[in-house]
C-alpha cells in the first residue's frame, strides 16, 4: 500500500490506463517525466484515506483524506490501522532498550533512578526508557591523580603540598594516585563526587602517615617507605567509604619530598653531609669486608698449624716413651745385651753421616785418622786389598805416622774398660 517503489507514485490516475498499451509500446503523454510533488501527497492522502476506509468517499474530491463532507470513515478499519501504527511504535520502543557493552566497562541499570544490577560486556537488553535507564563505566582504565598543589593558602602563605612533620617542621610532597575501579555500583552510588574523594583520601592518608615522621627521616631514610604507608592507609579509608576504588600505586615526583624554599639550600647541605657519611660508612665497610676474612683465615691456618705441631710433637713424645718401656723390658731381661745394642746403634747412628773419623788414643797424644770416605770410595771401586799393601820402600798410606797407632789389644782391652765402667754407673 506505502510501497515507495511503486512507479505510479505522483502520476495521477490516468498513469494506469496510459501505461497499459495494447500494443505494448511505450508509455505516452506528460507521464514519462518525474512525477509532480503534488500528484505524490495526493496519492498518499488516497491511500491513507483508504486505509482508514474512506476509499468511498474519494470520488467526491482528491484534497485530504478524500475531501469534504463525502468522507466516510469505517471504524473497523480505523481501528485495525490504529492497532498497526500501535504495534509498530511499541515494537521501536521496545528496541530502544537494546544497548552494547563493550570489553572492559560495565553497566549500571537502574529502575525508576533505583539501582537494578551491573551487567558485563556484551549485547544486553533492558526496559526501555522511562523504565529503565543504564549508565557506562570503565572500570579496567588505570586513573591517577596528583596530590599536592603549589597553589598558595593565605591564612598560612605556604603552598597546599606543606605538611607538617612530628618534630614540628614543614616539609612539602608531591605525588600521584593510579587507581581504578573495582565496582560500578559503589562509584556510581555510594559518593556524590568519587573522584574527589579519592583526592581527600589521598591528603587525608600522607598527612597521617608524614604526621608520624621526623623530618630528617621523611627527607633521608624513610623516604620510600612513604609511599607504601600511604598506599595502606589510603586504601583502608576508600574501603571503610565504599566507593569502590582499588589503589594500584602511590609515585612520588621529582623533588617529591623536599623543605621549603627558605631553608632548602641548608637541607641540601644536609643531604651532602648524609651522602658523604653514607659514603664514607660503605668505605669502610667494604675495607673490613676485605681484611677480616684474610685475617680470620691466616688465623686459622695459624690455629691448624699450631694443632698439627701439637699432635705431632704429643705422637712424638709418646712414641718415644712407648719405645723407652719397651727398651727398659728388655734390659730388665738382658741388661748387657742390651747396652752393646744401644751402643752400636748410636754409632752406627753417627758415624753413618761423617766421612771422617779421629781415635784418640789414651796411652799417647797421637791421633788415629780414617778416611773413611776414601776407604768407602776403594772399596766401591774393587781395589782396597791392592792399594792396602804398600810398595817396598814407599811411604804409609795413612797421613797419620803408624807408631801413633794403638795395639789392637789396647783398643779392645779399652773397649771392655769402657763397657765395665758403664755396668758400674
Amino acid at each position: 500500500m506505502f510501497n515507495l517503489n511503486d512507479p505510479r507514485w505522483g502520476r495521477g490516475e490516468d498513469t494506469k490506463s496510459e501505461n497499459n498499451r495494447p500494443d505494448g509500446g511505450p508509455p505516452k503523454g506528460p507521464n514519462q517525466g518525474p512525477p509532480d510533488l503534488d500528484e505524490l501527497w495526493r496519492d498518499f492522502n488516497r491511500k491513507l484515506g483508504g486505509l482508514f476506509g474512506g476509499g468511498r468517499g474519494r470520488r467526491g474530491g482528491d484534497n485530504g483524506f478524500g475531501g469534504g463532507g463525502n468522507f466516510q470513515p469505517d471504524m473497523k478499519s480505523a481501528g485495525i490501522g490504529a492497532g498497526l501504527i500501535a504495534a509498530v511504535v511499541v515494537l521501536i520502543w521496545l528496541g530502544t532498550g537494546f544497548f552494547i557493552v563493550q570489553e572492559g566497562q560495565q553497566a549500571v541499570i537502574t529502575q525508576f533512578g533505583r539501582y537494578k544490577e551491573t551487567v558485563g560486556a556484551g549485547f544486553n537488553w533492558r526496559l526501555p526508557y522511562p523504565i529503565q535507564r543504564h549508565e557506562l563505566v570503565t572500570v579496567t582504565q588505570v586513573r591517577s591523580v596528583d596530590i599536592g598543589r603549589d597553589t598558595i593558602i593565605r591564612a598560612t602563605g605556604l603552598r597546599e603540598s606543606a605538611m607538617l612533620t612530628q618534630d614540628e617542621n614543614i616539609v612539602e610532597i608531591k605525588f600521584a594516585v593510579q587507581y581504578r575501579l573495582n565496582d560500578a555500583r559503589a562509584w556510581l552510588f555510594e559518593s556524590r563526587n568519587p573522584a574527589e574523594t579519592v583526592v581527600q583520601a589521598a591528603e587525608t592518608a600522607v598527612r597521617e602517615v608524614v604526621g608520624n615522621m621526623r623530618m630528617d627521616a621523611a627527607l633521608g631514610e624513610e623516604r620510600d617507605q612513604i609511599g607504601p604507608r600511604v598506599r595502606k592507609l589510603m586504601q583502608t579509608i576508600l574501603d571503610r567509604y565504599g566507593v569502590g576504588v582499588e589503589v594500584l600505586g602511590i609515585n612520588l615526583q621529582q623533588g617529591g619530598v623536599r623543605p621549603p624554599e627558605q631553608v632548602q639550600a641548608a637541607f641540601d647541605d644536609v643531604l651532602r653531609a648524609g651522602q658523604e657519611r653514607e659514603r664514607a660508612k660503605n668505605e669502610a665497610q667494604a675495607y673490613a669486608n676485605d681484611v677480616i676474612p684474610r685475617a680470620v683465615g691466616a688465623a686459622s691456618r695459624l690455629t691448624e698449624e699450631a694443632q698439627g705441631y701439637k699432635a705431632r710433637i704429643v705422637a712424638q713424645a709418646q712414641g718415644d716413651a712407648q719405645r723407652f718401656r719397651s727398651v727398659l723390658a728388655e734390659y730388665q731381661r738382658a741388661p748387657q745385651v742390651t747396652r752393646d745394642r744401644m751402643y752400636l746403634e748410636t754409632m752406627q747412628q753417627i758415624y753413618s753421616n761423617v766421612t771422617k773419623v779421629l781415635v784418640d788414643s789414651r796411652q799417647g797424644s797421637n791421633l788415629l785418622y780414617l778416611p773413611l770416605d776414601k776407604i768407602m770410595q776403594q772399596v766401591a771401586q774393587g781395589g782396597t786389598a791392592a792399594e792396602a799393601t804398600p810398595a817396598p820402600g814407599s811411604p804409609p798410606s795413612s797421613s797419620v805416622p803408624s807408631s801413633a797407632a794403638p795395639p789392637v789389644g789396647d783398643v779392645r782391652n779399652r773397649d771392655n774398660a769402657r763397657g765395665r765402667d758403664r755396668e758400674s754407673r
